[in-house]
């Protein structure tokens, strides 16, 4: 199931759901999805891809002005919390396995306004790295294992 939208500058976005014949445990989740910033030096292409198209913001104290700022808080609820193992929530949604730096995490220096902000990986978005690959582009993905996440 899918729906296709344009947005403001012409350009398509998609909402497609696919559903799985077996259910998606939290221990099958981080080989499907990732919200890490990849390791240079076993994947360059991932991590040139995901730096520059799965970051968000920063916002938050970082940059206020930032569109994702409504009344001082992102929209968005960035920055993530670390966490160390992939758990499903109750509403459905898993919460990500985000690993800090001490604990085997990646991150990398951004240079925003002219000021060097170290980005780790509260600030990943949901990604497919074999969908990051194939199309070099920002594609959200998200597991859902409630109808009401949906």
């Amino acid at each position: 199931m899918y729906s296709v939208e344009w947005q403001k500058r012409g350009l398509p976005h998609a909402h497609i759901l696919i559903w799985f014949v077996d259910k998606i445990r939290a221990e099958d989740i981080n080989s499907l999805i990732s919200v890490e910033i990849p390791d240079p030096s076993t994947d360059q292409l991932l991590f040139d891809i995901v730096t520059t198209n799965m970051i968000h913001g920063p916002c938050g104290i970082l940059n206020r002005s930032s569109p994702c700022m409504v009344d001082g808080k992102c929209t968005k609820r960035f920055p993530k919390d670390f966490i160390n193992d992939t758990v499903t929530h109750i509403d459905g949604y898993p919460i990500y396995r985000r690993r800090s730096t001490e604990n085997g995490g990646q991150s990398f220096i951004k240079t925003i306004s002219n000021a060097d902000i170290d980005i780790d990986n509260r600030w990943v978005v949901p990604y497919s790295p074999l969908l990051s690959k194939t199309f070099n582009a920002h594609i959200n993905v998200e597991s859902c294992s409630s109808v009401k996440s949906i």
